[in-house]
């Protein structure tokens, strides 16, 4: 008799915890993807918007509350505009799983050791460089707009194509593997308003492009020989050799 009156309260129990740590995770989640990004920002903004209308419910503001009623189906829509960027991102971190590794650890060292010597020795002599080192995510559509090579990533090879006499050293080199896919890509601009105006060409394409995929991307400014590296958006400035390797690790062994 007990048994039939407490199994039904256990089972809802359960199916209650489970719904509240999954809504958790989503949440979580969901909040890593945007911290530190333009999107944080907006978030806080909506949260004031939604704390806002339940204002206007407990003093029985009518006519504002209808006019945030009315107009709510919309700001679901600009919403997904202004996010879509974070969308595509969350949506590829579902599909792309993390249990396999690609690469080994001696197979990514190797490779992270010719582009830290690349973007040293151009960094030393001002030469200007992007690399893009992809992530999960496919970067078929900007491999397309550059020129396809298929070649081993070595160090003289990086020096050969950011050499400013050479036709490709104005675009930026995507990696994939331990082999340079492409050279001379175009790259989508970040449209982050709060941009620091001193960021040339090259620091943009490099935001817009970790703003869109996972990928890891490597700035040598031209004008003060300085390092950037880029991922989700966010800048690591003045690396030098051993903090660019700790970058790479972190970020795309990580």
């Amino acid at each position: 008799m007990i048994d039939a009156i407490v199994s039904p309260f256990s089972q809802v129990g359960v199916r209650a915890v489970a719904d509240i740590l999954m809504i958790s995770v989503i949440f979580y989640q969901g909040l890593r993807l945007i911290q530190g990004t333009r999107a944080w920002q907006m978030t806080v903004g909506v949260i004031v918007l939604v704390l806002f209308y339940y204002v206007t419910r407990l003093l029985d503001l009518r006519t504002v509350r209808w006019l945030l009623e009315t107009s709510f189906p919309y700001f679901v829509f600009g919403l997904v505009v202004v996010f879509q960027s974070e969308i595509r991102r969350a949506l590829a971190e579902l599909g792309k799983g993390r249990f396999l590794s690609r690469w080994n650890q001696k197979q990514q060292s190797a490779r992270f050791e010719e582009i830290v010597l690349a973007a040293t020795t151009l960094a030393s002599r001002r030469i200007g460089a992007l690399i893009v080192i992809e992530g999960e995510i496919g970067l078929k559509n900007y491999i397309e707009s550059g020129i396809k090579l298929d070649a081993n990533l070595t160090y003289d090879l990086m020096l050969t194509i950011f050499n400013p006499k050479s036709p490709l050293h104005d675009g930026a080199v995507i990696v994939i593997g331990d082999r340079i896919t492409a050279a001379g890509c175009f790259l989508p601009l970040t449209t982050d308003p709060y941009l620091s105006k001193e960021l040339g060409t090259r620091h943009r394409a490099a935001i817009g492009m970790t703003e869109e995929t996972d990928a890891v991307a490597i700035v040598v400014s031209e004008e003060t020989g300085r390092i950037t590296a880029v991922h989700g958006g966010e800048m690591s400035r003045n690396l030098d050799g051993p903090r660019l390797m700790k970058f790479l690790q972190k970020r795309v062994e990580g």
